[in-house]
Order: structure tokens, then C-alpha cells, then sequence
């Protein structure tokens, strides 16, 4: 059961779909311009402090799926990791290091960017990026990268998978038409930025 999938969210990986991946033995390096590097592994994850925020996931293709989604505040991470002043981007990478995407550091430490293994109380599996991803609803979707494998708090900025071939490396959400995946994909306008609501509420 999954309730994205119920909810008919695509199922989307640029780079191969991973596969079964083993939850129990996850870990994510956190690394970079930090003073303590460490590797998470999955248990570890889920003993730090939990977060579950109200938001959606944007597509660049057009769709917008929302949900409460749980996990553990980059923010928080940061503050662990203790970043060194100079630190202006965070960089992904999932899993069998195929994708890769950066966002700004003031992006990342905003409330509701989280290292995410929730959707609605249920574990997030490899369809939708499980066992952990980014979720970053101030940016497009190809930001907030699917089962991540590291985190690398560095000065400069990298363009990643998707920005090679041509998206935008700043993925600003802009106005159009989206599919509404909670209402059964209605097509429906959003104003530019985060999608809080739409414009014909």
C-alpha cells in the first residue's frame, strides 16, 4: 500500500529506477564544509529529532501532490554536522550516485526542507524516494533528489543532473497550470513561488 501511489502520483527516476533498496542498512553521509562528518545509518535517522510539515511536492512536469511529510529538518542536520562559516549550497546525491542536485543553504535551512522518510505517517518506499529524500517545497521537484546517500555542505555551487540538461539551476516554482494529484489530477492554476494554494480557491 502507498498512499502516493493511491493518490496516482507519477513514479519518476531520470537515471533507472533503483529497484528493492534495504532500509534496514541505509546510510547517509554527511560531509563537506562541516566540522563532524558522520554517517547516518537508518536507525540513527529515525532517533533524531522528527519533523512533519504540511506541504507539496511541485513537478517541473506539472503535477503537485500534498501531504504531511515526516523526517528530520536539514536544519538540524547543519547543526549537528556543525557548518563552517563560508557554507552557501548543500548537495545531493541518491542512491548508486547517478543524480545529483544542490540547492542554496538559506533554502535549506528553511522549516520545511527535511531529509523526509514519511508521507501521511506512512515510510516513503523506492517509488517515491524511500527510504529517505529531500523534500523542498520552495523549489521544483527535481530539486528534492529521492533516496539520498549523501549530503555535502560546500561553498560553491555545482549544477546537477537536471541542470546539465538544461533546467534551471535556481528551479523557481512559476505560474501555469498543474495536475492536483489529491483532487484526482484537476487541472489547476498556482502563482510563482511555493504552492500554498491555488488561484481559483
Amino acid at each position: 500500500m502507498s498512499k502516493l501511489r493511491d493518490l496516482n502520483t507519477p513514479i519518476f527516476w531520470a537515471e533507472g529506477h533503483p529497484g528493492k533498496l534495504d532500509r534496514e542498512s541505509w546510510q547517509v553521509e554527511i560531509k563537506g564544509t562541516c566540522e563532524k562528518p558522520v554517517k547516518l545509518s537508518w536507525p540513527e535517522i529515525i532517533k533524531l529529532p522528527k519533523t512533519v510539515v504540511e506541504g507539496r511536492l511541485t513537478s517541473v512536469t506539472r503535477f503537485s501532490v500534498f501531504g504531511h511529510w515526516g523526517g528530520v529538518r536539514l536544519s538540524d542536520i547543519a547543526k549537528m554536522a556543525g557548518i563552517k562559516p563560508g557554507t552557501g549550497f548543500v548537495r545531493f546525491w541518491s542512491v548508486d550516485k547517478k543524480y545529483d542536485t544542490s540547492i542554496p543553504l538559506d533554502i535549506a535551512m528553511q522549516e520545511k526542507t527535511l531529509l523526509a522518510y514519511e508521507f501521511d505517517g506512512e515510510l516513503l518506499d523506492e517509488d517515491y524516494g524511500g527510504p529517505v529524500r529531500i523534500f523542498c517545497p520552495y523549489l521544483w521537484g527535481y530539486k528534492s533528489a529521492k533516496s539520498v546517500v549523501e549530503i555535502i555542505f560546500c561553498k560553491d555551487y555545482v549544477s546537477g543532473y537536471w541542470e546539465n540538461r538544461g533546467y534551471t539551476d535556481e528551479a523557481l516554482i512559476t505560474a501555469g497550470d498543474v495536475r492536483d494529484m489529491n483532487s484526482g489530477g484537476q487541472i489547476r492554476p498556482i502563482p510563482d513561488g511555493e504552492v500554498k494554494k491555488f488561484l481559483d480557491e
